[in-house]
């Protein structure tokens, strides 16, 4: 049987966070979105920008309302007015970029996913652990008010017993998206995968078995790929496609009830759950406002660092990490690697190479 009504979202009020000084490190799609709900929800102040050039970075710096304008990362990091830095650069730029800010003692949020594998993410975890900064991935999905009333349906066992997970997520792209670039780890495994698979191991944890199998774009990276998830009492069925646009719907099954989550699941949305028979059916709905929702998680990370701590339990680094194992499995099952994901590089002042990217163009996906 049902509940009478849906719990209420626990989620703060983003207005309500602390302010802190932002800097963002890269200044492309995504962090054009994340500025900008940055700016409209919440009362954290876009301190500085870092590009690779001064033009540019001047550019970003009017764009976003930043007060300071830094011609290199190295400078942006360096900023004693910056209290957190955004990592907003491609994927296979994640591991450097994330590891110059660190260094320099900064509090960081790190795009999804972390870095392009879980030696990745372990590698950047240890750095801020030696370090003594918060460190945090941004999956924002998991911030939103929809998954926090999901997540309490779940633990009050509304479901019974979970078994089953579907999700799928597929986008058009242009030809010339750094998507299906191969030297910027393209592919839907790390800009699409990684929502389908974040939802798998949040409500079923690491999987005992995977198998995937997948097809090529023809540019040369993987197009697209399908999923199994399994262990001895749950299953999940994934797919992830930059060939074209697919349902991106996702649901969890359990032996009471159903929840559906609608299009663009892990968007701001509306889900039902409905009980097994199909018979009675709850609704939840918020403004699909789409990116906007991006400021839930910001507003996270300044409560967190506000409070002295390192990390979020809404998302921690270990559970990001366990993700990012899954995810590794499947491209292993797959049968491909990043290996073309490199680019040209220069040494920074203690020897570590810091990749450049030849373009800050179109360097998020539109997820």
């Amino acid at each position: 049987m049902l509940p009478s009504t849906l719990p209420n979202p626990r989620t703060p009020s983003s207005m309500d966070a602390p302010p802190l000084r932002w800097g963002i490190l890269g200044s492309g799609w995504i962090a054009d979105q994340f500025v900008s709900a940055l700016r409209a929800h919440t009362r954290q102040v876009v301190q500085a920008v870092g590009s690779r050039s001064a033009a540019t970075a001047a550019t970003s710096a009017a764009r976003y309302g930043a007060r300071t304008a830094h011609a290199s990362y190295e400078a942006l990091v360096a900023d004693p007015d910056v209290d957190v830095v955004y990592v907003a650069t491609p994927h296979n730029f994640h591991l450097p970029h994330s590891l110059l800010a660190i260094g320099a003692g900064k509090h960081v949020l790190i795009e999804k996913p972390v870095g392009l594998d879980a030696e990745e993410a372990r590698e950047i975890e240890a750095a801020a652990t030696r370090a003594g900064v918060f460190c945090m991935e941004a999956m924002w999905t998991l911030f939103l008010p929809k998954f926090d009333v999901i997540r309490q349906l779940l633990d009050d066992g509304v479901l019974g017993s979970v078994h089953t997970i579907l999700a799928d997520m597929g986008e058009t792209f242009a030809p010339q998206h750094r998507i299906f670039d191969p030297r910027l780890a393209g592919g839907p495994l790390l800009d699409l995968g990684t929502y389908p698979v974040t939802l798998a191991t949040w409500v079923l944890g690491a999987p005992d078995a995977v198998w995937a199998v997948g097809s090529p774009a023809p540019s040369g990276v993987n197009g697209q790929i399908a999923a199994v998830l399994g262990s001895p009492k749950t299953t999940a069925a994934l797919h992830f496609s930059i060939l074209g646009e697919t349902p991106t719907v996702a649901s969890i099954s359990g032996s009471d009830a159903v929840i559906e989550i609608d299009r663009h699941f892990y968007r701001p949305g509306g889900f039902t759950l409905r009980d097994a028979t199909g018979t009675a059916a709850l609704r939840w709905q918020e403004a699909a406002v789409g990116h906007e929702g991006l400021h839930f998680e910001a507003a996270e990370v300044a409560r967190r660092i506000a409070a002295g701590e390192t990390g979020s339990p809404l998302s921690p680094m270990a559970r990001t990490i366990e993700t990012l194992e899954v995810m590794d499995r499947i491209r292993q099952s797959v049968g491909f690697d990043f290996t073309a994901a490199a680019a040209p590089t220069t040494a920074v002042p203690d020897g570590r190479p810091i990749v450049r990217s030849e373009s800050e163009k179109g360097l998020e996906t539109t997820s």
